[in-house]
């Protein structure tokens, strides 16, 4: 399936029994609700989907799991986190045989790889596969920058197509239109920073806190694409609060959480993690409970996008 690398792509939560095994009927239950909103894609196995705790088995019954159950309507992304070459490409070549669509792709785990060694690994795990990849630039969390220079020597890679952009620095969105043109596709990774990566011309959004709050955050997406700015600004401050507690070491919890109180989920983590208690817990569940008391009315905004794409082809065909 093609990857149009653009829209809403949720980096899902695995979720987990009472006895540590994969949840697929609660996991299932909350793709079909990303699927309902409208969502363009699904990323497994991310950070919020407690990929370092996954066995290769696991994340394979995911892709399998996942690809059956969506049917063809959105492409299933696979992200890759090793710690070897031979290892990315290994996990590359399983994804494919298991049916997902494209890769998220890490730089190598553990070790400080330096630029050219950076480069060489992807362009090792681009050669090996068919699938369309996206680049996860994030040295924040995974102490590695991909520098616009780096992106230069990966051009020739065809099917490297697209960046997720986790820089913390939204120039980097100008910076590399400015460079590379339309060439790689663009998708922001930070919840807080997304609505002002979209305006400056983000194609889309991996988002975090859409595993909750799916309808929400397609909405703002569609609300920027269709050049509707006020309510988009007016929806994403009443989201903000939500969208801080993706930007926080306990992520994983945090969210979870809030899908427990949207239906969507369960809290289960496996170890090292554990739930969210004590006064952490209750200041989670404050900003979790505002929210939702003060939840907006989504009728005036769904759908934005569509409709502004139906206006411009009646008027092309006026």
């Amino acid at each position: 399936m093609r990857v149009e690398w653009e829209g809403v792509f949720p980096a899902v939560t695995t979720k987990f029994t009472s006895d540590d095994r994969l949840d697929i009927d609660a996991f299932l239950h909350n793709i079909n609700a990303q699927l309902s909103a409208g969502v363009n894609g699904i990323i497994l196995g991310g950070t919020l989907g407690e990929a370092s705790t996954l066995s290769d088995e696991e994340k394979a019954v995911l892709v399998r799991e996942t690809v059956a159950f969506v049917e063809g309507r959105v492409p299933v992304i696979l992200n890759i986190a090793e710690q070897t070459t031979a290892g990315a490409i290994e996990a590359a070549a399983v994804a494919e045989r298991n049916g997902a669509s494209g890769l998220m792709l890490l730089p190598p785990m553990r070790y400080k790889a330096d630029a050219r060694e950076t480069v060489a690994y992807f362009k090792a795990v681009a050669a090996s596969t068919d699938l369309p990849i996206m680049i996860y630039n994030n040295p924040i969390d995974y102490r590695i920058l991909v520098t616009l220079d780096m992106f230069a020597e990966l051009v020739e890679c065809g099917n490297i197509q697209a960046v997720k952009e986790s820089t913390r620095e939204v120039g980097n969105i100008t910076r590399m239109r400015n460079r590379f043109g339309d060439r790689f596709r663009i998708l922001s990774g930070v919840d807080t920073l997304a609505l002002e990566s979209l305006v400056l011309g983000a194609d889309g959004w991996v988002a975090g806190l859409v595993c909750a709050f799916p309808a929400e955050t397609v909405a703002i997406y569609e609300l920027v694409k269709a050049g509707r700015l006020e309510e988009a600004v007016k929806l994403n401050r009443w989201f903000f609060p939500l969208l801080e507690l993706d930007v926080h070491p306990k992520l994983v919890q945090n969210i979870k959480l809030a899908e427990v109180h949207t239906g969507l989920g369960t809290e289960q983590v496996r170890l090292p993690r554990l739930p969210l208690e004590g006064e952490e817990r209750e200041q989670v569940l404050h900003i979790i409970q505002q929210a939702l008391e003060t939840r907006p009315q989504l009728e005036d905004f769904q759908g934005a996008h569509q409709k502004q794409s139906v206006l411009k082809d009646e008027i092309a065909a006026e």
